[in-house]
């Protein structure tokens, strides 16, 4: 008796034509569904926007351009081509990477972690 309940709960009877038929398959896929809208909001579109902008922005690099490399060398661009970026990290010192791997700009638009200058301010 108990069993019975549960499976008239959960959509009814398997082959007994109730009432539960395509109501209670998307009654069962609406939580998919809307998790995936979440997900899409929160995390995919982001993402993605992330990522147009860094393409954007790599390829508006210029000679001049001050910028810092994913593994944290920072440097001044002294030549590109269409995949490699030319930098000159010390004075006459260069290095040739490419331009996925440079991370973002060296500028104004980044904080300074020195506490030294924090301390000299208060």
């Amino acid at each position: 008796m108990m069993f019975t309940d549960l499976i008239f709960a959960l959509g009814g009877m398997p082959g007994g034509g109730g009432e539960g038929g395509s109501g209670g398959m998307l009654g069962a896929m609406f939580p998919l569904i809307l998790m995936f809208v979440i997900f899409y909001f929160l995390l995919i579109r982001p993402q993605q926007k992330k990522g147009k902008d860094q393409r954007l922005w790599l390829s508006s690099l210029k000679k001049g351009d001050k910028v810092v490399t994913s593994g944290g060398l920072h440097g001044q661009i002294t030549g590109m081509t269409d995949t490699v970026v030319t930098l000159e990290i010390a004075p006459k010192i260069r290095i040739k990477v490419s331009r996925s791997a440079i991370a973002g700009p060296i500028g104004p638009e980044q904080p300074t972690t020195s506490s030294a200058d924090d301390k000299q301010k208060d």
